[in-house]
């Protein structure tokens, strides 16, 4: 049906072009004592503004391509190789939810370690045994190597904590925008690479204005609705959210994805890129609830917030789970469109 829809609006456009140019139509909007050569040139005039016009159109849907979901929809019989199927909603999960759990705590405890000058009011509400563990100078990841003292690169403690890193860069596909590279290191596969931040809507609350033009909303299987947008209302939205939910130095979630400087790298979900029949898949989205037990301490590395502060869930995430070995330089490319059966 949407591809019928797609050829009735070509077809539209070239009856738009053919009555642009007709003889019928000049006469109502010129006067009618043009002579011939007036009438060529102002068949000429109106010819080369449908041609910008068409050319401004195509340009913006390519601009799509990678980030439109109903585009992938019209292609989905020529891209196999751009549609994940799985059989029913329990197997799409790669790892369980306490092999992502392990991985992010790792990270999280490493990053809030090696920031822990900026951490202080937060480690003096902590129980002793916890701060021990924050304040001790053994550690297994080590300082942020080759940072002068007291310098945090949260990037550096990504690469010495899980031993790769992630970073926005151009996008190797034509008309892509930005995408999500492994710039170091080795990501094994069934791991933990990325994950998709912003705002977290259940499927009866409202995201209308939120959503008009923007290409960042993720759909979970339940129909959870998570605004990836770091830009416009979305960014206010979330901003907003986030404020709200603080316990007084304790934050329950990052803002700082909303920056060129995040506190956690892995929160550039966003931008990773859909593939294509050239480009195979190799990371694919898992939905993570965050277990109840998270520590408080560790909550301000989530980039993600509910809507409503009283949501009766668990925070929604959702991860970006390797598929297969990548090696530094590699582009992440995932699937935009997920069939369950």
């Amino acid at each position: 049906m949407q591809h019928n829809f797609l050829k009735g609006r070509m077809a539209d456009f070239s009856t738009l072009r053919m009555t642009l140019i007709s003889p019928r139509w000049r006469s109502r909007f010129f006067p009618s004592t043009l002579t011939d050569g007036e009438n060529q040139h102002v068949s000429l005039h109106v010819q080369i503004m449908f041609r910008i016009v068409m050319k401004r159109i195509q340009d913006k849907w390519k601009s799509y391509r990678h980030r439109f979901v109903p585009w992938i929809a019209l292609n989905l019989r020529k891209n196999e190789r751009t549609i994940r199927q799985v059989t029913e909603r329990s197997k799409d999960r790669l790892v369980s939810d306490e092999v992502v759990s392990e991985t992010l705590l790792h990270l999280f405890r490493a990053l809030l370690r090696n920031d822990v000058a900026q951490q202080g009011e937060v480690l003096r509400l902590l129980p002793a045994s916890t701060q021990t563990r924050y304040l001790s100078p053994e550690t297994t990841e080590g300082p942020d190597i080759g940072e002068p003292e007291g310098v945090h690169r949260p990037i550096e403690t990504m690469l010495n904590t899980v031993g790769f890193c992630i970073e926005r860069k151009p996008s190797s596909l034509p008309f892509a925008g930005t995408g999500v590279f492994v710039t170091r290191g080795f990501v094994p596969k069934g791991t933990t690479v990325a994950m998709y931040p912003g705002t977290i809507y259940q499927a009866y609350e409202p995201i209308l204005f939120q959503s008009i033009g923007n290409p960042f909303v993720f759909r979970c299987i339940d129909h959870v609705l998570i605004d990836g947008n770091d830009k416009g209302i979305s960014k206010i939205v979330y901003r907003s959210c986030s404020g709200r939910d603080r316990i007084g130095p304790f934050r329950l979630s990052d803002i700082t994805w909303l920056t060129a400087n995040t506190e956690n790298p892995l929160a550039v979900g966003q931008y990773v890129n859909n593939c294509s029949n050239e480009r195979a898949a190799n990371v694919c989205y898992q939905e993570y609830d965050v277990p109840e037990a998270f520590p408080l301490e560790l909550r301000q590395y989530l980039p993600n917030v509910n809507y409503r502060h009283d949501t009766q869930r668990p925070l929604r995430c959702v991860v970006l789970v390797a598929l297969r070995d990548i090696c530094p330089g590699e582009e992440l490319f995932s699937n935009y469109f997920t069939i369950v059966h």
